[in-house]
């Protein structure tokens, strides 16, 4: 299937060219290919990890590049991206207020290459903001990256339901549903269960 096929098929308005360069950008943000973490630990913590099983081999080229799945996902956010000037437009506000939203992480992006800020898409709606997004985003671990956030917000959390099915914290907060128990979910985040 061609690559065209499959990015209209997942309603990613982009061009195969413009999406593989996405691709290439996300991969090469992530550790290097065939990396070796015996480096990251000193011989005695080499030692006590392969006692307890933990295999410190590089990869080999032949099997898979867990990277992959990451890389997709980071192409993808950064395609729904909105940069200053589109969240601006979208909310009807100037520039300098999307600034100030997201220094006072009422709104949340990460800084591109080039030094400007992209937006995740998730956090809007087609005139506005996700309802409830502040008491969210609040809550987030100011250490967790915009990947971790975005998959939180589009996965489905036993603790809310919608109509007996388990719901997103976007579609939670779409249908009009409480932000504080997304706000005690996003807490947790990057906390060990």
């Amino acid at each position: 299937m061609a690559l065209e096929n499959v990015l209209a098929k997942a309603g990613l308005r982009v061009d195969a060219t413009e999406f593989l360069s996405l691709v290439e950008d996300a991969a090469r943000k992530l550790a290097p290919v065939n990396p070796d973490p015996s480096h990251f630990f000193s011989a005695s913590q080499r030692a006590a990890l392969s006692e307890v099983g933990l295999d410190l081999s590089p990869d080999t080229d032949g099997e898979h590049d867990y990277r992959a799945r990451t890389v997709a996902a980071h192409a993808v956010l950064a395609e729904a991206a909105l940069t200053v000037g589109q969240a601006a437009k979208r909310l009807g506000v100037d520039e300098s207020r999307i600034r100030h939203r997201l220094k006072g992480r009422r709104l949340t992006g990460w800084k591109d290459q080039g030094g400007g800020w992209r937006l995740p898409g998730w956090q809007f709606t087609e005139s506005g903001v996700l309802p409830g997004l502040e008491v969210v985003l609040r809550a987030v671990p100011a250490d967790q990256p915009a990947l971790v956030v975005a998959a939180f917000m589009s996965t489905p959390q036993s603790d809310l339901v919608i109509n007996d099915k388990q719901a997103t914290p976007r579609q939670w907060l779409l249908a009009g549903g409480d932000p504080e128990p997304v706000a005690r979910l996003a807490s947790t985040l990057g906390n060990p269960a």
